[in-house]
């Protein structure tokens, strides 16, 4: 018994801190994901890893602590898309025009970091890019499990007024509700899951756990709030499926394993045809 104990990856402190971070992060990103695909931001989510990247690196390259880099990057560019964008809400042509400049500013930061203090983190760039979540410290996947239980906590706060915005914002201004300062809000906490989705899987691969789990979750149901909460349940079961199938298999990374786990979720999802909704017949005249 005591051997089965020793074996099991939730007997290994590495395991049960990947477990405790990419929990709480999968949940924060299944919630911010469900608005990004309801508010046709997704396109958001992609830009926010490459700035996601850029910003570790230009930490990085200066000395600093990655994390740094990562929130600060995030949260800056998508506050900055909302400005640049209508009623905060960036559009495809201003994330566009950004995005090159972002991509060339990261590869400035790389080259700067691999010739300068690459001997001290040679690792630090492919982390960044695919993830390190089995290599988290307890320290850290304690902050980034509070971070992302903060980040959970606002959108449950604001998510009443914020599906109103989405789904029809000029009633919702109209009836007072703050559309801007919900915006720019919501684009705060994308950036913050964006560095927060980081840590777990990657730049690279950051925009998955935002997107599929929501995009299966819309896909299953009609009701919005039901699918906030099935994008969120969504993404921590496979974050789960993805860090045991990692541990059963070492040679197949985490990041992949969660990937792989979002994707056929999400493929499954066209096999399920939900019923339709029946349109009531109209009584005839004069019953």
């Amino acid at each position: 018994m005591t051997g089965l104990l020793a074996a099991s990856p939730l007997a290994q402190p590495f395991f049960q801190h990947a477990v405790l971070a990419g929990t709480a992060i999968a949940a924060a990103c299944g919630l911010v994901g469900c608005f990004l695909v309801l508010r046709a931001q997704v396109f958001t989510g992609d830009a926010l890893s490459h700035v996601a990247f850029t910003g570790a690196m230009a930490a990085l390259a200066f000395g600093y602590d990655l994390r740094l880099g990562l929130f600060a990057a995030t949260v800056a560019m998508a506050l900055l898309f909302g400005t640049l964008g209508r009623k905060a809400r960036p559009d495809d042509v201003v994330i566009g025009s950004v995005f090159s400049w972002i991509l060339g500013l990261g590869a400035f930061f790389v080259t700067l970091y691999t010739t300068s203090r690459s001997t001290a983190n040679g690792t630090a760039g492919v982390s960044v890019l695919f993830g390190s979540i089995f290599g988290i410290s307890a320290g850290r996947a304690t902050t980034a499990a509070l971070v992302a239980v903060g980040v959970c906590l606002l959108v449950l706060l604001i998510a009443r007024p914020l599906l109103f915005a989405t789904l029809d914002e000029a009633v919702a201004a109209a009836r007072g509700v703050p559309v801007h300062l919900l915006g720019y809000g919501f684009l705060a906490l994308a950036g913050i899951s964006a560095a927060e989705a980081t840590q777990a899987v990657g730049s690279l691969l950051l925009l998955g756990l935002l997107a599929a789990p929501a995009g299966a979750a819309i896909r299953l149901t009609d009701r919005p709030y039901r699918a906030i909460a099935l994008s969120a349940a969504l993404a921590v079961l496979e974050m789960w499926a993805g860090l045991f199938a990692s541990y059963a298999a070492p040679t197949m990374p985490p990041s992949f394993a969660i990937m792989a786990a979002a994707t056929a979720v999400y493929a499954a999802t066209f096999l399920i045809r939900r019923p339709a909704t029946r349109t009531p017949t109209p009584a005839p005249a004069g019953a």
